[in-house]
């Protein structure tokens, strides 16, 4: 389960945006989004990896159940996996790089490690 920040939408909305997120993420390797939500996606993200480091079918249906497209799931296990295989945890980096110029919420760029 996500941290306990509600990102000021009800539960479901709140799932459906982190999951997109973190498919988004794990597709580029790096995101820039608000300081609030990069550290709710950190989180998942690195689960979603821990995963892909077990590499049963179990654990490839628990992460085609969160991560939203498929091609991001092969990739996942095939690519980011192998590449921590070595690394206990610790798998994303938050930065805060200012505020929004439109509405001045804190700004972050999270990347993997």
């Amino acid at each position: 389960m996500p941290g306990t920040r509600k990102l000021g939408k009800p539960t479901d909305q709140r799932m459906a945006m982190l999951r997109q997120q973190v498919t988004d993420f794990l597709d580029s390797g790096r995101m820039e989004t608000t300081v609030a939500r990069a550290k709710e996606v950190g989180p998942l993200a690195e689960k979603m990896i821990t995963l892909g480091k077990k590499n049963t079918l179990a654990s490839r249906r628990q992460a085609l159940a969160f991560i939203t497209r498929e091609d991001v799931v092969t990739k996942v296990f095939a690519e980011l996996a192998p590449k921590y295989a070595e690394r206990n945890g610790g798998y994303t980096r938050v930065t805060k790089i200012g505020p929004r110029r439109g509405d001045a919420a804190e700004m972050a760029v999270i990347e993997l490690v």
